[in-house]
């Protein structure tokens, strides 16, 4: 895939923090990323899901890529730091979208238990949710070229 006929470059912004669930997102999507022939892709990792979005404002902001990919999981606990760190994290990550016209793709598993995240990664039987990051950002760059090049009504 090209944009005006350079490669994309697309960047994944990962957090650590659920390490097994965030390699599975990661192989998802720099699977979907291959399959899509974009072969420009560099990671970048943060300690948890609450530090996404300043990563993807950081990377988004270089100039340097097309797209971010956000990866990563929170688990419920027992306490109210679930609800908060996923909220957050959501917004946060559309904040960035939208500021810099960059797209982001929200690949943050937002799940009760291990067992569900471990069902929505790569491999998993209900989805693959960093695959579907990608295919978001890829979505989006494809309009953004559409809206930019069309000419007239």
């Amino acid at each position: 895939m090209t944009r005006g006929g350079d490669p994309l470059r697309i960047a994944l912004c990962i957090a650590r923090f659920y390490s097994e669930l965030a390699d599975k997102l990661e192989a998802g999507a720099r699977a979907a990323l291959s399959d899509a022939g974009v072969s420009e892709i560099e990671a970048f990792e943060v300690p948890g899901a609450f530090e996404l979005p300043l990563a993807a404002k950081y990377v988004a902001r270089s100039g340097r890529f097309d797209g971010v990919v956000c990866l990563g999981a929170v688990i419920r606990g027992e306490t109210d730091h679930y609800a908060y760190v996923s909220a957050e994290a959501a917004r946060g990550i559309q904040d960035v979208a939208l500021e810099t016209e960059v797209p982001c793709g929200f690949g943050l598993l937002t799940v009760d238990t291990m067992a569900q995240g471990i069902e929505r990664v790569s491999g998993g039987s209900k989805r693959d949710t960093g695959r579907q990051a990608v295919e978001a950002v890829l979505a989006a760059i494809a309009i953004r070229e559409t809206v930019q090049t069309r000419v007239g009504p």
